[in-house]
């Protein structure tokens, strides 16, 4: 089964740069510069030019051989945020280096969709990912076409692969291109062919060979080091990828360095697997042609959804999710006969849908939200056909369950009392949102938005939450003011364990917050992509950290299981002499930089945000700063670990306080 050793890298670490673009950009700026000196050495005079003429001084050369066609795969190279979204060093989900591997999972995916292959093998060691799945394999005579030709592909006809995820004929060959070494191998009715590359370009070709190997394709690759700096794959990053699939694909089994991961329940073991509350109800599991839902209520404020569309995870949504949250809650409205709201009748609802729809179209390459307003090219849409779906299944289900349907009744009566107790609170403090939102004096915000519309920068709008004005005020100062906005907090905010959403609206500080994160009706109108959690680095910052993280798991637990809390990590020493200076995070860094600097160098501890000036300030929320990444799993037991941490002060918290007390020795830091 193995073959060869992965071809040799690339020789030349460098980008390609596209000929030609380095010089024009150079003359451009000359241009500019040469302009910008002119206008502060000389007042403007009028003046005359012969028609069809310009000043040499402001015009910038622009001739044909100016236009640049880039060929074959260099496009990737070139432009690669445009194919795979961000790129990354694999310390987050959707770095670059997960969509590589995702993309040659989903061809393996859809030929098991397809009813060809129910094993696929996945090993990955520090430099090289190899993917082996068991369908039909590629037509022999096109493996170089189908991994090098952009635009080249088999889905193109419907009637080959009628539900697939990948239908561009892209994905496969941005990862020959993002790599430095890239292996094809498709073995097919006892005979195989291979493609070597490296960078995109061909190293060599196999031609057809004896095989013993059953039907598939083998596809091997190592991540460009150039553009995908210092990364590393993470195992605990890639199971959940590896879970969806399973899940989505009841039958398939993956094997990761040989673990196994295998699903018999389907959609069911998805929820089990990633509800943190247990459920009111048992899982109500409903499945039809190309078409699967599965729908429980629990105890937690707000909704949580999954939603997948032929295997791919749909991570923010799209038009059957839209569908489906309309379809369920007027289905269950009917049901009943009672005029529910329809907020009481999704508050605590947990629920996932997955589909198929034939010729799928993804509002970008990353196929994170569904654009398609049908089910295929000749209907019916994708709205009709999931509120038909719902209508005679969801409501038959209930009629035949009737302990289920009065639990659920029960959650939405619940959901209904307490909305309707906080009417008053929650006017005055809409109200009180809607003035400040003119003049927020606590939220200093950014131009481009999550939720914006058009654009391509939403990922990178975050917002900070700090401890007090001097830490606002030092990122306030050197702050992004396109992507970063920033939230002050007065102190130490309210601990919310054990009360209601009342607190929500009458904290007038908690309801500015949930204002500004637009996040009030759930977190598809959320206004950040990452929510950044900035505190000292002391015992009042971590307390201020788990007070915050609190109210998020108390009343928005899916901004956290969706991703988009973070810890914002800053420098606890400062260590320099004369010639160069290093900031480290941890103890074992300060002493390393201590070494280095040589004797007596100057130590400084930082004790608070609001020491470190802003010069120094703007390199830790730039490009490269360090973010903690909050995360939620069921095991975490999060009623248990809140109840210890957050609620009453027992004599068991305080034992365990007395038992884990560390005394901190500033006193000699060198």
């Amino acid at each position: 089964m193995r073959p060869q050793s992965l071809p040799l890298r690339c020789k030349s670490g460098r980008r390609k740069q596209p000929r030609g673009e380095m010089n024009f950009m150079n003359e451009m700026e000359n241009q500019e510069n040469k302009i910008l000196e002119e206008q502060e050495s000389q007042a403007y005079e009028p003046v005359e030019f012969e028609e069809g003429t310009m000043d040499a001084s402001v015009e910038g050369e622009y001739r044909a051989d100016e236009i640049q066609v880039l060929e074959g795969l260099e496009a990737v190279r070139v432009r690669p945020g445009m194919y795979i979204g961000k790129l990354g060093d694999g310390s987050h989900a959707d770095d670059g280096i997960y969509v590589l591997l995702k993309e040659v999972l989903d061809n393996a995916l859809d030929e098991h969709m397809m009813g060809f292959g129910k094993q696929i093998v996945v090993e990955i060691s520090s430099e090289v990912v190899s993917v082996r799945d068991y369908g039909r394999g590629i037509p022999l005579d096109k493996v170089k076409d189908v991994s090098s030709k952009m635009n080249t592909g088999g889905k193109y006809d419907s009637k080959a692969f009628k539900k697939s995820v990948g239908l561009n004929g892209v994905g496969i060959k941005a990862v020959n291109a993002l790599s430095s070494s890239f292996f094809i191998q498709s073995y097919r009715d006892g005979m195989s062919n291979s493609v070597s590359y490296a960078c995109g370009e061909v190293l060599s070709e196999s031609g057809l060979m004896p095989t013993d190997e059953p039907n598939g394709t083998l596809v091997q690759f190592s991540p460009d080091g150039t553009i995908f700096k210092n990364y590393a794959y993470r195992e605990e990053l890639i199971e959940p990828l590896l879970k969806n699939y399973v899940f989505l694909n009841t039958g398939l089994t993956i094997l990761l360095n040989g673990r196994k991961f295998h699903s018999r329940n389907g959609l069911v073991d998805l929820l089990n697997e990633y509800m943190t509350t247990e459920p009111l109800y048992p899982i109500i599991h409903l499945s039809g042609a190309d078409i699967e839902v599965v729908i429980t209520h629990s105890n937690q404020y707000g909704e949580e959804y999954y939603s997948f569309v032929n295997g791919q995870h749909t991570t923010q949504g799209g038009t059957h999710l839209t569908a489906f949250r309309e379809a369920a809650t007027r289905t269950i409205k009917e049901f009943y006969a009672k005029n529910f709201e329809y907020t009481d009748i999704r508050n605590g609802m947990v629920a996932a849908i997955s589909i198929k729809v034939e010729e799928p179209v993804f509002e970008s390459q990353t196929k994170t939200k569904l654009g398609s307003k049908d089910v295929g090219p000749e209907g019916p849409t994708i709205a009709k056909f999931i509120g038909d779906f719902l209508k005679k299944e969801l409501d038959n289900y209930l009629h035949k369950n009737g302990e289920v349907a009065d639990v659920m009744l029960k959650k939405i009566l619940a959901s209904e009392k307490e909305r309707k107790a906080i009417a008053g609170v929650t006017k005055l403090a809409r109200e009180r949102a809607k003035k400040a939102n003119l003049n927020n004096r606590k939220l200093r915000d950014c131009r481009i938005h999550y939720n914006d519309t058009k654009g391509d920068r939403q990922d990178e709008s975050c917002i900070f939450i700090t401890e007090g004005d001097s830490a606002s005020g030092s990122i306030t100062k050197i702050r992004n003011v396109e992507t970063q906005a920033v939230f002050s907090l007065r102190g130490k905010p309210l601990n919310t364990y054990g009360l209601t959403q009342k607190v929500v609206y009458e904290n007038e500080e908690f309801n500015l917050l949930q204002a500004a994160l637009n996040i009030e009706d759930g977190i598809e109108g959320l206004r950040y992509n990452k929510v950044i959690i900035a505190t000292d680095a002391d015992v009042d910052g971590m307390h201020i950290r788990l007070l915050m993280i609190t109210f998020l798991l108390q009343f928005f637990p899916d901004l956290i299981k969706k991703g988009h809390v973070y810890i914002l990590q800053t420098p606890l020493f400062r260590v320099r002499n004369k010639k160069e200076t290093h900031y480290c995070y941890t103890d074992e860094e300060r002493l390393a930089a201590i070494k280095k600097c040589g004797a007596n160098p100057e130590v400084t501890r930082f004790k608070g945000l609001g020491e470190i000036s802003p010069d120094e300030f703007r390199q830790f929320i730039g490009p490269d700063m360090r973010l903690d990444r909050v995360s939620l799993r069921k095991e975490d037991l999060v009623k248990d670990l809140l109840e210890f941490y957050m609620g009453k002060n027992t004599m068991e918290r305080q034992n365990f306080i007395i038992q884990n007390l560390v005394i901190e020795d500033d006193t000699n830091l060198v």
